[in-house]
């Protein structure tokens, strides 16, 4: 009995011993497993938290190209609503091509846009119309240009209000010439410098003998290389006149330079300004005719010294012709006319530069048949004024032709691109009719206005030399 008892105890014993040790490994596993839980709960939100960083991250970065993207837009110009402001506006990146010659291009402009709100606000839909037309945009013909080219071809006419544009018994021309290295860029078969020699010899070789020619050139040593900056700077020389033209002469001038350097339009029109000192307004007129296809990229202010030399004391009349020069070249081009009372041609190609030459040659042809007495042919006149009406309003009706059909198809891209959404596009489409609409409107009133004016001008010429004719059968 008693051995019974201690195998019963010893067997409870073990029992207890293999509890105890069941329950400390169970303890153990549960710790372990708390331990792994809350392991596995840290990591989980360490994860969670990675996420949310990167999803800020994200978040944010789409933010800040957002902003950027929303800046692009703030920053752009309105479209002009009346005449002055068309025909101020610069040419487009897009401007002067066919947007679906350039497609690539366009859409990586169009990319920069954010994509539109799903319920986009006048003013958001309006800021998006605004950075496409500036994309395309034309430069319109100003017709006051056209104004002033009748009034530059109406020399000799007392009734004219500005004395520059009366004949006096002096004549002088000088032709300032831009020779810097991007006159050596080819337009046809042929370099600008050397269709511009062309052109210019030719017109040169027309002028009666009596008047005194000059050819002045600028930019035509040294290269377009910092190093050669200033010396090519300086290069501005008087290599004809003023005399009379003589062929040969005037040839071996021609050729003693070529395109090269730098663009010193401002010190250009300061030497031209020192050499028609001798000639004074009183007793002479004086011709400026300024070729240049780029920007002034020397020292000085080429408008200043454009209103400066207007205002001396020779007076000259300045026209300034922008040879196939761009958007920013134009601007600056056109404000040195418009300080100086010019004149200022937009010519793309070799006939439209010769064809402003021809314009010139007309009038001295005027001139010298003033100093014979002789009246001017007002019919010949008339016919000529209808024409150059026809010539800007042409332009005028295939610039705002043009520029519509690149608005669509650049609209028609930013739909493709995923920038707006096809009932978006249809409604940008209705402002390209509108501005489209507001030009042909204008087209019609510069005809009409154009008319009003030559007819008006003729007239007042008329009646002068009625007056004249009257003198002369009295005396």
């Amino acid at each position: 009995m008693a051995k019974r008892l201690c195998c019963i105890l010893s067997i409870i014993a073990v029992l207890l011993f293999i509890t105890s040790c069941s329950d400390d490994e169970n303890e153990n596993n549960t710790s372990s497993e708390s331990e792994n839980t809350a392991k596995q709960e840290t990591s989980k939100k360490s994860i969670d938290a990675a996420n949310d960083e990167g999803s800020d991250s994200k978040v944010n970065a789409g933010t800040n190209t957002n902003v950027e993207q929303s800046a692009i837009l703030e920053d752009v110009e309105p479209i002009p609503t009346e005449m002055a402001g068309f025909v101020s506006q610069n040419q487009g990146m897009f401007g002067n091509t066919s947007v679906y010659d350039n497609e690539n291009e366009v859409k990586k402009e169009l990319k920069k846009l954010p994509q539109m709100s799903e319920n986009p606000s006048d003013e958001e839909m309006d800021s998006y119309f605004r950075y496409i037309y500036w994309l395309v945009s034309r430069d319109f013909p100003n017709p006051q240009d056209m104004v002033k080219k009748w009034e530059f071809g109406s020399f000799g006419n007392p009734d004219l209000p500005d004395a520059r544009y009366q004949f006096k018994e002096n004549y002088n021309v000088e032709v300032i010439l831009d020779a810097s290295g991007s006159m050596a860029n080819y337009a046809s078969s042929k370099t600008r410098m050397q269709l511009a020699k062309d052109s210019i010899n030719k017109f040169l070789s027309n002028v009666p003998e009596e008047a005194n020619v000059s050819l002045r050139v600028y930019g035509h040593k040294g290269t377009g290389s910092d190093a050669d900056r200033e010396m090519s700077c300086n290069a501005i020389e008087q290599v004809y006149g003023f005399s009379s033209y003589k062929k040969e002469n005037f040839q071996n001038a021609l050729d003693k330079f070529q395109p090269s350097g730098w663009t010193p339009i401002a010190g250009a029109l300061k030497q031209s300004q020192n050499a028609l000192k001798e000639f004074d307004a009183e007793n002479n007129t004086n011709l400026i005719y300024m070729v240049s296809d780029g920007i002034g990229t020397c020292d000085g202010d080429p408008v200043k010294v454009a209103e400066s030399f207007s205002d001396s004391q020779s007076k000259p009349i300045i026209n300034i012709i922008g040879y196939q020069a761009d958007a920013e070249a134009q601007k600056q081009l056109q404000k040195m006319a418009e300080v100086s009372d010019g004149i200022y041609s937009t010519v793309s190609d070799p006939e439209g530069l010769e064809e402003e030459f021809n314009r010139a040659e007309k009038v001295l042809e005027a001139w010298q048949q003033w100093k014979e007495d002789a009246l001017q042919d007002l019919d010949a006149m008339s016919v000529n004024n209808k024409v150059d009406i026809m010539e800007v309003t042409n332009d005028w009706y295939f610039k705002t032709l043009a520029q519509g059909n690149n608005l669509t198809a650049a609209i028609n891209l930013a739909e493709e691109v995923g920038v707006v959404t096809f009932e978006q596009k249809q409604k940008l489409l209705e402002s390209v009719n509108n501005v489209k609409n507001k030009l042909e409107q204008m087209d019609k009133e510069i005809e009409n206005n154009l008319k009003d004016i030559s007819a008006e001008n003729i007239d007042k010429k008329k009646k002068t030399i009625k007056e004249k004719f009257n003198e002369q059968t009295e005396n």
